[in-house]
This record gives structure tokens, C-alpha cells and sequence, in this order.
């Protein structure tokens, strides 16, 4: 029992610490409003979320060598409340970036150490807790732009993050209190050399990165700008909009399940490798329409699809790798990984003021992303892309 409360107390933190790196997207247009800055230094605000949950993924990775995974989940929760704290009171909008880049922060080292603790709790169902517990996090994201609105209908988007604090402490104080009285798994206590784990398990971590690398860069910016992308080449009123962003993260709820389940289920490599060219489908479909009914069609289908990838990916990667190495593994497969996807809404606000317009530049990023996974089907059918990690030399 203490165990699936634990599961139950992290599928909260999870909510939270994606709360924190989603946010920024619904409140563009009001932070836009404040500080009156551009559509490119509103890309480096969503970016550096990212950009902070990606940078101490590798001192997460060795942190897990030397402390327990449960005294890096807390600290987390403790850096999360802090940070929110402090995008409360920005009174600048640099101050604003800095409070992106410290809740994106937070989140780095929760997933580094609650992935392995999820896996290594239940192990023989590492799809799916993996994919219930990325739907907790899913929730997050359908729950952000409505929050925002629910916000600002009755104050100041100030108080988005002061509420982010305060829950954010409570559940850590919670996570604190079951993993005392929890006992927790062994299975990872043998992985203490990070460098020794990522030159036994390379070749998985270097194909792990080039499946998600690029179709995360595009996600990125597709759903960091998807409100003004909406409003501005769809035609759509703001709240319409803001409604769709709610469309695109809701169908990924069911998407971590499905996704996690197949990838125990189907051979990982090709299925992996096929979310990427769907997701990549139907944005080109998007970008060739213009009615409401066919937006939110494959609005759900485009959330829906890429949504597959992240579960399908960290079972590839959880699911396979030796206990002795799946955390330092997967620290440094997370955190090399996120770093180009972060990129993503930074790439996209510079295009745009570049003078292009978002349906050529969709197509654009679709059209390159559908090329990189064509290369990607040919080195696998050439066999040289792992479908498992290697095993622990003794």
C-alpha cells in the first residue's frame, strides 16, 4: 500500500514540476502585455524553462551516485516552491526569464530520479507506470492554459505562481512523509559510476537522443507559440485559441498510456521511429487547413501522436537498460536529449520575425523532420541503431 501512495504522491510532484515548464506558453500574451518585448524574447522565455530543466540533468545523474533518489525527488519539490516564489514578484521581464530557467530547474532533477524510482518500484510494469505517470504529468499541461484563465478572470497572472508554490510545498512535505515510512527498492544502489554507465550503454543513449532530439525541437515550438500561431494564421479569437492549446495537451493524456503499453508490447526501435513521422504528418495536414472543425480535428491528432513518443522512449531506454546503470544511464540520455529540444521555441520566434509566416514554417520543420527519420529507418534496417542496452560485464 505504501507504495502505490508513493506512486500517488509522485504522480503529484509530476503534475507540478510540467505545471512549471508549461505555464509560460498561456501567459505570452499577458507577460507580452507587461513588458511589452517581442515575439523572439517571448521564445526565450519558454526556452529557458526548458533550458533549465535540461541543464542539471548530468549533476542530477551523478547526485543519484552519492544520495538516494527519494532526497533528490524532495529537493526538487523544495527548488520548485522558491522559484515559483520568485517569478511572483519579477518586477522585470528579465527577472521573469530568470524565474523560467529556475522552475524548468526544479524539474531536471525530479525526472532523473523519479524515472529510475517508477521503473525499480514496479518493475514488471515499466510501461505503464511509466505511461500513468507521464499522464499525471499530461494533466498538468491540458490544466494550464484554463488555470490561466480562471487566474486572470479574477486577478493578476502573479498569482498563477503563488499557487504554484503553495501546492508545490504541500506535496513535497507529503512525498517526505510516505518515503519514510516506505520501503524502497535496491534494485539501483549498485549504480555509482555515471561516466562508467554511459560508455557501457553509448550506443542506446546516442540512438535514444537522436529519436527524440528533433522531434522534440519541433514540438517545442509548435506548442510553446500554438495560441498566436492559431490567432494569427487560423484566424482565431484568443480564448478559441487558448481552448486548442487545451486540445493538444488533453488527447496526450491518453496518449503516455496507449504509448507505454505499445512500447512493451511492439518491437521499440520502429515504433518510436514511427510517432515521429505520424507527428510529422499531421502537421503538414494542419498547415493545410483553415476551417474549425478540421483545426481541432488534428489539433487532437497532432497532441495525440507526439504524446506516444516520451513513454515509448523512456521504456526504450528504462526497460533495457541493467539496473547497475539505468540511472546514470538515463540521466545522461535526459539531459543531453532536452538541451536541442529547448532550442525549439527560440528557433521559432526568430523565423517568425524573420518575415515567415507559421504555416510555411510548420511545414518547413515537418518536411526536415520526416528526412531525419526516413535516415533514422535506414540505419535500423541496416541494424545499426540497438533495440536493447548492453549488458553488465562482470
Amino acid at each position: 500500500m505504501s507504495r502505490r501512495q508513493l506512486f500517488g504522491s509522485l504522480c503529484a510532484m509530476v503534475f507540478l514540476v510540467n505545471l512549471a515548464r508549461v505555464i509560460y506558453a498561456p501567459l505570452l500574451v499577458p507577460l507580452q502585455q507587461t513588458f511589452g518585448v517581442t515575439e523572439a524574447t517571448l521564445g526565450i522565455i519558454t526556452a529557458l524553462a526548458w533550458f533549465g530543466s535540461a541543464s542539471p540533468r548530468f549533476p542530477a545523474g551523478y547526485l543519484l551516485t552519492k544520495t538516494s533518489r527519494m532526497t533528490v525527488v524532495v529537493g526538487s519539490g523544495v527548488l520548485l516552491t522558491g522559484s515559483a516564489l520568485l517569478a511572483a514578484v519579477a518586477p522585470s521581464v528579465r527577472v521573469i526569464m530568470v524565474g523560467a530557467f529556475c522552475m524548468g530547474l526544479a524539474s531536471g532533477p525530479y525526472f532523473i530520479a523519479a524515472g529510475p524510482l517508477l521503473s525499480e518500484l514496479f518493475p514488471r510494469r515499466v510501461g505503464r507506470v511509466l505511461g500513468v505517470h507521464g499522464a499525471a504529468s499530461q494533466f498538468a499541461a491540458v490544466g494550464a492554459a484554463p488555470f490561466v484563465i480562471a487566474v486572470l478572470a479574477f486577478g493578476s497572472w502573479r498569482a498563477t505562481f503563488y499557487v504554484i508554490a503553495a501546492v508545490t510545498a504541500a506535496v513535497t512535505v507529503a512525498i517526505y512523509l510516505v518515503g519514510r515510512r516506505t520501503a524502497l527498492p535496491e534494485a539501483g544502489r549498485a549504480d555509482r559510476d555515471l561516466l562508467g554507465a554511459a560508455r557501457a550503454q553509448w550506443r542506446i543513449i546516442v540512438a535514444g537522443i537522436a529519436f527524440v532530439s528533433l522531434t522534440g525541437f519541433v514540438w517545442n515550438g509548435v506548442f510553446n507559440f500554438y495560441v498566436i500561431y492559431m490567432m494569427q494564421a487560423k484566424s482565431l479569437s484568443e480564448p478559441m485559441a487558448n481552448a486548442l492549446l487545451t486540445v493538444l495537451f488533453a488527447s496526450g493524456i491518453p496518449a503516455f498510456v496507449v504509448g507505454g503499453d505499445l512500447a512493451e508490447r511492439l518491437p521499440t526501435v520502429p515504433f518510436i521511429i514511427g510517432i515521429s513521422v505520424a507527428f510529422a504528418l499531421s502537421l503538414l495536414a494542419l498547415t493545410s487547413v483553415s476551417g474549425l472543425v478540421a483545426v481541432v480535428a488534428l489539433t487532437a491528432v497532432v497532441g495525440f501522436v507526439v504524446h506516444c513518443l516520451f513513454p515509448a522512449t523512456d521504456t526504450y531506454i528504462l526497460g533495457s537498460v541493467p539496473d547497475q546503470h539505468r540511472a546514470s544511464t538515463y540521466a545522461v540520455f535526459s539531459g543531453t536529449m532536452m538541451l536541442p529540444q529547448a532550442g525549439g521555441s527560440i528557433a521559432f520566434g526568430v523565423v517568425r520575425d524573420a518575415g515567415f509566416g507559421w504555416d510555411p514554417l510548420t511545414r518547413g520543420a515537418a518536411l526536415v523532420l520526416l528526412l531525419a527519420m526516413g535516415g533514422l529507418f535506414g540505419l535500423y534496417a541496416d541494424g545499426r541503431l540497438p533495440a536493447t542496452g548492453a549488458p553488465v560485464k562482470h
